[in-house]
């Protein structure tokens, strides 16, 4: 049991907040779950236990949240980030509930978000699309939702262009082979690489 001297927003963080218990610190806690205490206030053991306790599970979330502010990430992810931190299961539990309750966390999305972003910036094929998200910890009936609309040809075209220019002053064999090869080391089966390479010769010679 304590009675509560003063509340001081930390220097190096403004964002938490030091407790004095009976004119000595006592603990730090999150300012959102300090807005409840106020000076003069007498805490009981559990009260104190319940306090610290809401301010481990708020600081879990906000590492969390810290962690998505760069990009999405999937569950297994957060879950990991958090263990690497020390942070016990049950919090690391509440604190993915509460993203995925808020909308911030879910594998359908962040599935969705690796797809369109390697589209977008670094064209894959469908089974290194798929070996990257079971890294991510997604599980497989995710990514065939995610995968439902994949255009793998598309995708090989697309992801062969820079490359194709590179090497249009190859005769075709040695043009073909060399693509191939590039679309094969980026996760594009033989038979849509060949295909890539086919639609890119063609436009480089007019079809001849």
């Amino acid at each position: 049991m304590g009675k509560v001297t003063a509340l001081t927003c930390q220097k190096r963080n403004r964002d938490r907040v030091s407790v004095d218990l009976d004119g000595r610190f006592a603990f730090g806690l999150p300012a959102i779950v300090a807005a409840s205490l106020k000076p003069g206030q007498i805490l009981s053991d559990e009260e104190f236990e319940a306090l610290r306790e809401r301010g481990t599970v708020e600081e879990a979330y906000n590492s969390a949240l810290n962690y998505l502010s760069y990009r999405p990430r999937s569950r297994a992810e957060v879950v990991t980030h958090l263990r690497r931190q020390g942070v016990p299961e049950n919090r690391i539990e509440s604190a993915a509930e509460r993203l995925e309750r808020a909308g911030l966390l879910g594998d359908e999305a962040f599935a969705r978000y690796w797809v369109e972003n390697r589209e977008r910036f670094r064209p894959r094929g469908q089974a290194a699309l798929r070996y990257e998200l079971r890294c991510k910890g997604v599980s497989d009936d995710v990514i065939n939702q995610a995968l439902a609309s994949f255009d793998s040809s598309e995708s090989a075209y697309q992801a062969a262009s820079r490359k194709a220019q590179q090497l249009s002053h190859l005769d075709r064999l040695v043009f073909t082979r060399k693509l191939v090869e590039y679309l094969g080391r980026r996760g594009f089966e033989y038979e849509v690489a060949k295909e890539a390479a086919e639609r890119h010769w063609a436009e480089f010679t007019g079809g001849e």
